[in-house]
């Protein structure tokens, strides 16, 4: 299990996911399922600053199970991102998308200097909020009409993690937060 930088030849891989993971997906996320849509996606991620992208890929043969994303990067005293991510229906539920988070979020807040990241989930959404959870996450507050998604403007949850949450988590040692 890894992650790595999206890259113009996941293109195919990656769309064919989508395309199958749509029901899954909706009406919450809306990942590029065309290949033109997928090129131009993957410019943004590679050319804005203020974005990351990572492919999650499990250890068996480095398939695509999902993504994460870091947007809105802010540096100065703010130091913050915001996460995006989705797992695809082939590998939901096995984990997979946890340890990718991890691993973003440690990445995040090592070579990329953030000392804070943010997750905004629709109520509804509890599979994603249950991700946030087990990533350490707390919630922070709730936005109403916060985002434009699927036609109308929804509803959020506003959750986030600082560094110093993270060690405190980590140096704790497993089991401490109530899981194994």
């Amino acid at each position: 299990m890894g992650i790595r930088p999206f890259a113009a030849a996941d293109s195919a891989e990656f769309t064919a996911h989508a395309r199958a993971s749509a029901s899954l997906h909706h009406p919450w996320l809306f990942p590029p399922r065309t290949e033109r849509e997928f090129a131009a996606y993957e410019g943004r991620l590679r050319e804005d600053p203020a974005k990351r992208g990572f492919l999650v890929c499990t250890a068996e043969d480095g398939g695509i199970a999902g993504f994460v994303t870091v947007n809105n990067i802010v540096g100065g005293a703010f130091q913050c991102g915001a996460l995006g991510y989705g797992a695809f229906a082939h590998a939901a539920g096995r984990g997979l998308m946890t340890e990718g988070l991890g691993l973003v979020v440690r990445y995040a807040f090592g070579p990329l200097g953030l000392h804070r990241l943010e997750i905004n989930v629709q109520p509804e959404n509890a599979p994603s909020l249950a991700l946030a959870r087990r990533a350490g996450f707390r919630k922070e507050g709730y936005s109403p009409e916060f985002l434009f998604v699927d036609g109308a403007w929804r509803d959020h949850e506003r959750w986030a993690l600082t560094a110093e949450m993270l060690r405190a988590r980590e140096a704790a040692g497993p089991g401490a937060d109530g899981r194994a």
